[in-house]
């Protein structure tokens, strides 16, 4: 009992910390890559014309980064960003979802 109850705190501790530390670079990403100065600290955009993605669900904004990056997407802008980001598209989204929408 102790031993299983041992071995599922451990399981719990590296997940929370992987977990952590992949916020934590894609909160890095985000911010040197320049997409908080057109999506808002935090995801949450002030500017209509570019979108909020703060809570927004990770396969989601993963798909439109892939999206942009292929070019199936065209954005000026966001298709030279979006590349950018490359290998990052999946910590930047967990950061991102994690995010209150309302500031």
């Amino acid at each position: 009992m102790k031993k299983s109850l041992l071995i599922t705190i451990t399981i719990a501790a590296l997940a929370f910390s992987l977990s952590s530390k992949a916020n934590s670079q894609g909160e890095a990403m985000y911010e040197v890559l320049g997409c908080l100065s057109c999506h808002g600290q935090a995801g949450r955009s002030n500017d209509e014309n570019y979108p909020s993605l703060a809570g927004k669900d990770v396969e989601w904004i993963v798909q439109q980064l892939e999206n942009f990056q292929s070019g199936e997407r065209y954005d000026e802008y966001m298709n030279a960003m979006a590349r950018m980001a490359e290998g990052f598209e999946r910590s930047i989204a967990e950061y991102l979802s994690i995010q209150n929408p309302k500031n």
